[in-house]
């Protein structure tokens, strides 16, 4: 909705305007400062305004408002003095018209009183003869408070009768976080969630009147009360658990839903379920749209990085409202964009998280190389990061580190007392089976699966390490030396999860005619989500210039510097008994990748000798494929 509070100066727009901004959450605007530089000089000199000066003045308030009635709504304050200049404003019907009266006395004491402003007080009286008596909207006398006014206003508009913009289903702390972003943004939300007696009762409707704040918030335990809210077509966004719950949610559904309508999964769901559903839902007219989102709770909030895809003609229908919630980047512009057709939002999301596995990994090796290679307490580890941070290693996930080895319950690190085992929601496993699907290098990011996995063998590790009696052994190198050295190993390794992540995407994007903006997604990727970071940031240029990581010339320069390093530490870990996975497997990939002449030549020839399975040679110019009788020969070798 648009609501627009006019009257003459001196009536309270901006002041009422302000107040109802600060209520409903939608965005205040002031009509004056839309006014083109001509009429605020006559203005000013106190000469009134002709209707030939307020044509273009009206004409371009007109479009704003229909832009600020597809993102949500917005408050004008706008002095409308004439019928004919609200017609021109009267662009659709969500418009709500609040007109503010006063005495001649009460209007002309405020504007001698009011500073900084262009209008000349001795205009009233000729806006006063003006003003045109509206026979429609809440009619306010200006002689009541403000905070009064707002009261009365809230009474007329009857938020609980208003069609919601969107919809929301599933009231996790992903889901709730979302709503509180929607309505915050002034975006007018609905949210329903499942009853389960004894377990989930009520939970919409109590998150609601948890959230009194927020008018435009509305709460249904209800499905079929929940689909009444909204308006059409209707945008729903699913945040629940991924799997057979979206298809039993997208049946129950489709039996409600009309033609037009769409439906957003904001979940982790598997890219390939995603396909199949937009495929489906499509043949009974509603549009799905898979939509990657990362940021976890705190992003969900107060910003996250949205990855939609699918329907572009359902992505036009809610891309206003997605720019509004995502975060931004550094050039204030929304982590967010339509990144392809099908289900390639929940692709990207899915490569993202292994990529987050990866540097998790990664920071997880390096801290514990630190701690118990170099000896460094918790608050040494904690000021290395910092420095290395601010060293050009900016990234939300080492900035968090750098918390937690300062964190302390009682006398104790609480990093200490936390166990290790790590969990794990499936994402990155999906990952690894994607990339063997399509035959790509993965072991970098495919090690960070293995070793959380691992992980959870507790209970077989402490058997096993009393067996072989494991003992990490401390490093007896120079410190200073040794502490760059484990940064450049560090550095390296993120830029091959990268690649390897992105290597990935590219495969898959080819194979199924996607196109994706490699530039693009690292764009979105910059502010949001958890592996947001400066590195992100040096990509949105790198993929501006080549599909390569490792072909771009910045960093090829970079790789030669440091991979000496990465494969120092590795070695010397190894030695010392510290597991590497993520590193070691970096290093392997890296080396595998750049070496010319490799040892699968001696794999060729064993699956030839048992298998016949034939290979290529290197003195055929054409390629073809030959085999060998390999006995044959070894007896005519005599051997």
């Amino acid at each position: 909705m648009v609501i627009i509070v006019t009257g003459v100066s001196g009536s309270g727009k901006t002041t009422v305007g302000t107040l109802l901004s600060q209520k409903t959450h939608l965005p205040f605007f002031d009509a004056d400062d839309f006014h083109p530089s001509s009429n605020v000089e006559k203005m000013t000199q106190g000469i009134p305004l002709s209707d030939q000066d307020r044509a273009p003045w009206l004409e371009n308030l007109a479009i704003h408002i229909k832009d600020w009635e597809k993102s949500g709504g917005a408050i004008l304050a706008c002095s409308a003095l004439k019928e004919a200049y609200r017609q021109k404003l009267q662009v659709n019907s969500n418009i709500f018209w609040i007109h503010l009266k006063g005495e001649k006395v009460i209007l002309e004491e405020r504007l001698q009183n009011r500073e900084n402003h262009y209008m000349n007080p001795g205009l009233l009286d000729s806006q006063l003869e003006t003003w045109e008596e509206p026979e429609y909207g809440l009619h306010v006398d200006v002689s009541k408070n403000p905070e009064d006014i707002v009261k009365d206003i809230f009474t007329h508009l009857n938020f609980d009768k208003m069609k919601s913009k969107l919809g929301i289903i599933g009231m996790g702390v992903m889901g709730k976080s979302l709503a509180l972003n929607f309505v915050e943004n002034g975006i007018g939300t609905s949210v329903f969630n499942r009853t389960v007696p004894g377990k989930e009762e009520k939970v919409a409707t109590d998150f609601v009147e948890e959230h009194k704040e927020f008018p435009l918030l509305k709460g249904f335990d209800a499905l079929d009360a929940f689909l009444q809210s909204l308006e059409t077509p209707r945008k729903i966004l699913l945040m629940i658990p991924a799997g057979v719950a979206v298809d039993a949610q997208l049946e129950q559904l489709s039996a409600d839903l009309s033609p037009g309508d769409i439906v957003i999964d904001g979940g982790n769901s598997f890219f390939e379920d995603s396909n199949r559903r937009v495929e489906n839902m499509l043949t009974k007219g509603i549009h799905f749209m898979p939509m990657g989102i990362s940021g976890g709770e705190e992003g969900a909030r107060k910003g996250p990085s949205l990855m939609p895809s699918g329907n572009t003609e359902a992505f036009s229908l809610i891309q206003e409202y997605l720019q509004k919630i995502a975060a931004k980047d550094k050039n204030g512009n929304a982590c967010m964009t339509y990144v392809g057709p099908e289900g390639s939002g929940h692709f990207i999301k899915m490569v993202h998280n292994s990529i987050e596995y990866g540097e998790m990994q990664v920071i997880a090796e390096t801290v514990h190389l630190l701690r118990f290679g170099l000896r460094l307490s918790p608050p040494e580890i904690s000021r290395i990061i910092k420095d290395w941070i601010s060293d050009g290693l900016k990234n939300y996930l080492l900035e968090i580190t750098t918390d937690i080895y300062l964190t302390k319950e009682k006398d104790e690190f609480l990093v200490d007392l936390i166990l290790d085992v790590a969990g794990q929601k499936g994402t990155g496993g999906w990952s690894l089976g994607t990339a063997l699907k399509h035959h790509v290098a993965y072991s970098p990011l495919a090690e960070a699966v293995t070793a959380r996995q691992l992980s959870a063998k507790k209970n077989d590790r402490i058997e096993l390490a009393e067996i072989f009696k494991h003992r990490f052994r401390a490093f007896g190198e120079d410190k200073v030396l040794l502490m760059e050295r484990i940064k450049n190993a560090y550095t390296l390794c993120r830029i091959i999860n990268h690649e390897t992540g992105y290597s990935l995407m590219k495969e898959v994007s080819d194979e199924n005619g996607w196109n994706l903006n490699f530039s693009e997604i690292s764009r979105i990727w910059t502010n949001g989500c958890i592996i947001r970071s400066s590195l992100m940031e040096e990509l949105v240029h790198v993929f501006k210039e080549t599909d390569s990581l490792l072909k771009h010339k910045k960093t090829v320069s970079k790789i030669k510097e440091l991979k000496v390093d990465l494969t120092f530490i590795v070695g010397l870990g190894l030695q010392h008994e510290f597991a590497l996975p993520v590193m070691s497997a970096a290093a392997n990939y890296l080396l595998g990748r750049i070496i010319e002449n490799s040892s699968a030549n001696i794999l060729q020839a064993q699956r030839d000798y048992f298998g016949a399975h034939k290979y290529q040679r290197k003195d055929d110019p054409n390629g073809e494929f030959h085999h060998t009788d390999w006995l044959l020969l070894k007896k005519q070798s005599g051997k």
